[in-house]
């Protein structure tokens, strides 16, 4: 069985770019698309369905914002097959479920009420940080500048060998014969002046040397069990892990991190770069638990 994307809106332009988002992601996949909305029956701008059909008029108004989301979709990817639900509680708990039946989660970073005016909304970073699947969250306004069609950043961490991120940032630009940038961020020592270009035999040579092998290391055992000959660049950089990716994802189609999960809790660990990148990053964003089998 093909497992779907899963769409959350909420009626929100930040939600329509996710849904849009989702749709191409489902033709280019050629998987089936799950549009979800979740609420305690919360009231809603707008217009007011005034037919009594015994129904709460929010269970009505949520029915219409979910049918105008499908007609959307079958408007835009009229290949994509399509189904919509309306679950009358908390999106977090839904979105949750949810991904454990879905190829991917996605939503957009800012969402309706209190939390419209945040960078990220509460409900992203909670999903982020619970899902049992990749979780895309589509930034509110569009970049800038158009992306490069295809290119995918992907963050190389500590770990040995290839991460969930990494082998989901591979298939990602596989399916859209793109390329993938794989970003090792290293730090110089303290002691050492930001400016000055690594000495030959210098700690900050040592550190730099330390991450180019590391990253050769990831790549080459990621290239092991590829067979779709994407392209694959390296980029080795000094700075702070955040700042290198958001930096890196200018221009991309999408930015993938990974998240651990925690001993003794029932969730992911997010990090202070999973949160910066989240925030700040110019494009989406995918947070790719490191349990993630694809």
């Amino acid at each position: 069985m093909r497992l779907p994307v899963v769409v959350g809106v909420d009626g929100s332009e930040g939600s329509l770019r996710a849904l849009d988002w989702a749709a191409a992601e489902a033709a280019r996949s050629r998987l089936p698309l799950r549009i979800v909305h979740a609420s305690l029956w919360e009231h809603y701008e707008g217009l007011r369905p005034t037919a009594d059909s015994g129904r709460p008029p929010e269970q009505i108004l949520a029915e219409h914002l979910v049918g105008s989301a499908r007609d959307r979709v079958r408007d835009l990817s009229p290949g994509v097959s399509v189904v919509a639900d309306v679950q009358p509680e908390d999106p977090v708990a839904a979105l949750v479920r949810e991904s454990h039946e879905a190829a991917l989660v996605v939503l957009g970073s800012r969402g309706r009420g209190r939390i419209a005016g945040m960078l990220l909304g509460s409900v992203g970073l909670a999903l982020a940080g619970r899902s049992h699947c990749p979780v895309v969250v589509v930034p509110a306004t569009p970049p800038l500048a158009p992306a490069e069609p295809g290119r995918v950043v992907v963050g190389i961490s500590d770990a040995t060998g290839p991460s969930a991120a990494a082998v989901f940032a591979l298939a990602q630009a596989a399916s859209r014969h793109g390329e993938l940038i794989a970003v090792r961020a290293w730090r110089r020592p303290a002691h050492e002046f930001l400016s000055r270009t690594p000495l030959p035999g210098s700690p900050a040579s040592a550190h730099r040397r330390r991450a180019e092998e590391h990253l050769e290391e990831v790549l080459g055992a990621l290239a092991e069990r590829d067979d779709s000959g994407t392209v694959v660049h390296r980029s080795v950089t000094q700075g702070p892990a955040h700042q290198v990716l958001i930096e890196a994802s200018e221009g991309a189609e999408l930015l993938v991190v990974g998240a651990r999960r925690s001993s003794g809790w029932h969730g992911l660990q997010l990090g202070p770069v999973d949160h910066a990148v989240l925030h700040y990053a110019p494009c989406p964003v995918a947070v790719v638990p490191d349990t993630y089998q694809g």
